[in-house]
This record gives C-alpha cells, sequence and structure tokens, in this order.
C-alpha cells in the first residue's frame, strides 16, 4: 500500500511522512510490512487507507471537477478539495476508527452483501425482522448491490428472505463493526466535538456527500455530511449519478484496488482510471494528458 510510489515520488513520500508525524506512528511501514494483525486494527485502518489514497493523488497532480469518497474516502476528498488539512483529516479518523469500533462493543453484529435485488427489495428483506435486532441497509453501492448491517439473528433472517426474494448473493462481510447503520449513533456523538474543533475550510471544488449525494462545499455542510455518515447509509450508487448528471465522464480512484471503479462502470457509462502504483499511475496520467477531467 504505497510503498512503490513513494519510493518514487516525494510528493507521495510527503504525505507518509506529515502524517505519520500527526499520528506519532510510521505510517508507510505499517502499510509496506504490517504486520497484519495491526493495520487491521481499525484505529490504524482507517488513517492507512486515507493516506495511501492522498499518496497516490499526489503522485499524480491535477485538478479535478469534483471529488467523493466511499464511507472514509469522503476525508480524502475533503482534503483533495482543500477543505481539510491531512494532519486534521489522519487525527480525526484514527478517533473514527477506535469510536466505529467501539459503538457495538459487547454485541454480536455483522455486515452482508445482497447482489440481485433492488433497494426496495433489500429493504422489504430487512423490515420483517426488526424484532430479532436491528438490520438495514447500510450502502447502495451500484445497481444490484446493497450492503446491509445490524446484530447478527436479524441480518442472517433477512439474508434468507433475500435469497427468498431472489438475491443472487446473500453472503456475510468480513468486518468488524455494522459501519453506518443506526448503531454507529454512540459513535457518532462521541466524533461531534472533535469534529467541530477541527479547522475546515471552504472547498474549492464540490465534495458529493454520502449521507445525501448532494455536492458540498461550506465548512457547515462539510462538517455536517462527515458527521451525518457516521450512521447513516452511504449513497455511493446515487452520488455517482448526481456527479454524472453534472457532467462528469472520467472519473479517478485513488488508493489500492478497483472496487469502486467497478460499482461506477456499474452505474453509469463513463471511463474510469485508477492509480495504485507506478504502472497505473503512468496509465491515468497518459489518459488524463489525452482528455482531461472536465
Amino acid at each position: 500500500m504505497g510503498r512503490e510510489l513513494a519510493d518514487h515520488y516525494a510528493a507521495s513520500r510527503d504525505v507518509f511522512t506529515r502524517a505519520s508525524a500527526a499520528l506519532g506512528i510510521d505510517l508507510l511501514a505499517l502499510c509496506s510490512d504490517g504486520p497484519k494483525e495491526a493495520l487491521r486494527a481499525t484505529a490504524n485502518t482507517q488513517p492507512a487507507i486515507l493516506v495511501t489514497s492522498l499518496a497516490c493523488l499526489a503522485a499524480i497532480p491535477f485538478e479535478p471537477a469534483c471529488a467523493a469518497g466511499l464511507s472514509l474516502g469522503e476525508y480524502s476528498a475533503c482534503v483533495c478539495a482543500g477543505a481539510i488539512d491531512l494532519e486534521d483529516a489522519v487525527r480525526l479518523v484514527r478517533l473514527r476508527g477506535m469510536y466505529m469500533q467501539e459503538a457495538c462493543a459487547g454485541r454480536e453484529t455483522m455486515m452482508a452483501v445482497v447482489m440481485g435485488l433492488t433497494f426496495e427489495q433489500v429493504a422489504e428483506a430487512c423490515a420483517p425482522h426488526a424484532h430479532l435486532g436491528v438490520v438495514e441497509p447500510s450502502n447502495f453501492n451500484s445497481p444490484g448491490q446493497v450492503v446491509i448491517g445490524g446484530e447478527v439473528p436479524a441480518v442472517r433472517a433477512a439474508l434468507e428472505t433475500a435469497r427468498g426474494l431472489g438475491a443472487r448473493r446473500a453472503l456475510p462481510l468480513e468486518v468488524s463493526a455494522p459501519f453506518h447503520t443506526r448503531l454507529m449513533r454512540p459513535a457518532a456523538d462521541r466524533l461531534a466535538p472533535a469534529l467541530a474543533a477541527m479547522p475546515v475550510r471552504r472547498a474549492r471544488i464540490p465534495v458529493f456527500a454520502n449521507a445525501s449525494a448532494l455536492p458540498v462545499q461550506s465548512p457547515e455542510d462539510i462538517r455536517a455530511s462527515l458527521l451525518a455518515q457516521v450512521a447513516s447509509p452511504v449513497l455511493w450508487e446515487q452520488s455517482v449519478r448526481a456527479m454524472y448528471a453534472a457532467g462528469v465522464r472520467r472519473f479517478v480512484e485513488m488508493g489500492p484496488g478497483r472496487t469502486l471503479g467497478g460499482m461506477i462502470r456499474r452505474t453509469v457509462e463513463a471511463d474510469v482510471s485508477h492509480v495504485e502504483d507506478l504502472e497505473s499511475r503512468d496509465a491515468t496520467a497518459a489518459a488524463l494528458a489525452a482528455e482531461p477531467v472536465g
């Protein structure tokens, strides 16, 4: 995660250096060398993903028309847009990770992905099982792909109902907490004072918010959107459609993997590039040079 770009681009290495100084840990070593157990701890995972994404962005500087990120990625988008400083973002997401992990301590929770059903069908699969505990949609990723989360008995029952409704796949996910559900409200409450105290500037470009799929730029709206997304469903498909409606025809995914690019391709007809290493960085740079982002 990020080692190759940091070794070749001073700007990428500087992102790791600044973030590591802010947290007092060597994030580049953690991302590239592990150990995996330390990297998987939510308090480390969230800063590591944030910093790696921004290191990828630093390797290929350009000014996008807008920015967006799924869940934690919304913080990367805000840094990209100039609304939040890197150091403030990395400190806040570390707290976010700890608070989200601790929000359901002592409760048996899980998340699962449902594929092949509409949003309405997934909600229909969840509704009859509220008596077993919390279960609700948490991520609207792309057409036919919705993530649900909550308490284990309710989520398992909802998966069975989803299969009965014709879901192509309905499988548990390996995550540590039911993110973006009402069970995260204690985390949002704990995060609120730190978020209120964090300096936020007006964004240079619109940031499409997870909780509303609307563009935000003012400090007040950015703070509100970052707080709301902790315990609200991520409207990723809706955000992609909103960006497309605003004229975006090329999306560039920053960070390891191509998960978001796949979701985007299933949602709209657009060109999608990604940056995670030297090869993908050079390919994306060539694509941007041939057809500038607009």
